[in-house]
C-alpha cells in the first residue's frame, strides 16, 4: 500500500539539490508525484509530494531528514493524511496585478479567510513594469471556495479592494 509524504526545504542554491532529492526518493520506491520549487535571493526552496510503499516511509522520511547535513538544507517532512473534501467546493482562479506596495497580499487574503476559502496556491512576484520600470506586483491564487460562498460577491467584494488599491483582478472559475 502507498501513502503520501510531504516535504519543505530551504537551503543555499547551488547545483544538483533536486538531483539529491530525487535519488533519496527513488532509493526508497518512491514516487514524485508533485512539487513547487524555486530559487529565492539565493536560495531554494521548495514543497514536495512523495508516494511511497508504506514500509519504506520511516527511511524515506529519515534519510530526508538526513539531507540537513549533508546538504545544509532545512527540511520539514510530514506524512500526509490527504483528507480534503473534495465534494461541496468550488474551484476559483484570481489573478491580480498592479503597482507594488505593501499590504497587498494581506488585504485580498483577509477577503479568503472571512469567507473561509482555502488558498490552495500562490504564486506572486515583483517585475518592472513596461514603459514606466515601476515594480509591478502580480499574483495568480487557486482557491477552493466553499459552497455556500457566492462567486459572484466574492468577485464584487474583490473589486471594490482593487479599485481601493488600484490594480485590476480577474476572478474566473478554474477547469481544474
Amino acid at each position: 500500500m502507498q501513502t503520501s509524504v510531504v516535504m519543505t526545504m530551504l537551503g543555499p542554491d547551488r547545483p544538483g539539490l533536486v538531483e539529491s532529492l530525487s535519488a533519496v526518493v527513488a532509493r526508497h520506491g518512491g514516487n514524485w508525484v508533485e512539487s513547487n520549487m524555486s530559487h529565492l535571493a539565493g536560495h531554494f526552496a521548495g514543497i514536495l509530494r512523495i508516494q511511497v510503499p508504506r514500509q519504506h516511509e520511516a527511511a524515506l522520511i529519515a534519510d530526508l531528514r538526513g539531507l540537513e547535513t549533508t546538504r545544509e538544507l532545512k527540511v520539514i517532512v510530514q506524512p500526509s493524511s490527504e483528507t480534503a473534501p473534495t465534494t461541496g467546493y468550488q474551484s476559483v482562479l484570481v489573478d491580480l496585478v498592479g503597482h507594488d506596495r505593501p499590504g497587498i497580499v494581506s488585504e485580498i487574503s483577509r477577503i479568503f479567510a472571512d469567507r473561509k476559502i482555502n488558498v490552495e496556491e500562490l504564486d506572486t512576484q515583483c517585475t518592472s513594469a513596461p514603459m514606466s520600470a515601476d515594480a509591478l506586483f502580480k499574483a495568480t491564487a487557486r482557491l477552493r471556495v466553499p459552497g455556500d460562498v457566492d462567486v459572484d460577491d466574492l468577485r464584487r467584494d474583490l473589486e471594490n479592494i482593487a479599485a481601493e488599491m488600484m490594480i485590476d483582478i480577474f476572478v474566473e472559475p478554474d477547469s481544474e
